[in-house]
């Protein structure tokens, strides 16, 4: 039986659908370029990120919780604590070990799935850990000092991550939304105490921080959400993966920080393994990319 053809109207809503999420993955990618740019310490930089990305996602989304299930708490924890440690991460090591290294949170969904939401462990699956873990060993070559710190703080997102897309998987459809303003609130509630005893900014840090916060973070949210709508989850995996290509680009462009040949080449495989994935089967993360 063959298959009709799209209808214009079809046709036009797809490409509707890939405008939108490139444009968010677009705005996505300016993260790293942001926080670079600001001379403020990490947790200031994380508290007014969150702060102003929780702010418009209210007023663009007005999400409803249906449920303050032990789940949903769990991905809100997750959230937080992956917007926190990938700004520490950038801050701490290249914007290129960040980004790549987080987008590695892939490989923990797939190896936690089994016990945590009862999927298997497909011989794909197992295959695509295993080359995306090779890639992830090329960060830390000759990085195991201080300096590898920032690699393991990456690391580190990339497993909150994990956590974030197994308790929304847990606690069902529709949370995401919900997860993602929510969380953004718990990541400043958390850091308040650690940043209350100097909250000035200057006007260019303020004016960064309100972009990093209500454009590159709530945004370009939105900008995913709805073009979901258009696309499936497995072109939206792909199209995304602007952002990790695009991140290192704008940071070299305007800092001219230039990652090593170690992490290119790492950041190349891991991504290689994640697309190879989802062009495999449907992607792990159907409702939120890594929120970085």
């Amino acid at each position: 039986m063959t298959q009709s053809p799209p209808r214009p109207e079809e046709r036009a809503g797809g490409r509707q659908g890939v405008l939108l999420v490139l444009g968010a993955a677009i705005l996505w990618s300016t993260g790293g370029v942001g926080i670079k740019a600001l001379e403020d310490p990490p947790l200031k930089v994380a508290f007014y990120r969150s702060a102003f990305a929780a702010a418009a996602l209210f007023l663009i989304l007005r999400p409803r919780v249906r449920r303050w299930s032990p789940a949903f708490l769990a991905a809100l924890a997750t959230y937080a604590a992956c917007l926190i440690s990938f700004v520490v991460a950038t801050k701490w090591t290249t914007a290129a070990n960040a980004i790549f290294l987080q987008y590695a949170g892939v490989v923990w969904v797939l190896l936690l799935s089994p016990a945590v939401v009862g999927e298997p462990l497909r011989a794909g699956d197992a295959a695509a850990v295993a080359v995306a873990v090779a890639g992830m060993a090329l960060f830390f070559v000759g990085r195991f000092g201080p300096g590898g710190l920032g690699d393991l703080m990456a690391l580190a997102s990339s497993f909150f991550f994990a956590g974030l897309v197994l308790s929304l998987k847990r606690e069902g459809e529709g949370g995401a939304q919900a997860a993602v303003t929510w969380g953004n609130v718990l990541a400043v509630v958390a850091l308040l105490p650690f940043v209350s005893r100097d909250l000035s900014l200057s006007p260019r840090s303020a004016a960064i921080l309100v972009f990093l916060g209500v454009v590159q973070l709530a945004c370009a949210y939105v900008l995913f959400v709805r073009g979901l709508r258009h696309v499936t989850a497995t072109q939206a995996s792909l199209i995304g993966m602007v952002e990790p290509v695009a991140n290192p680009v704008w940071v070299f462009l305007f800092i001219g920080e230039r990652p090593s040949a170690f992490a290119l080449a790492g950041g190349g495989i891991v991504l290689a393994a994640v697309a190879w994935r989802s062009l495999a089967a449907a992607p792990i993360v159907e409702l939120l990319p890594p929120p970085d």
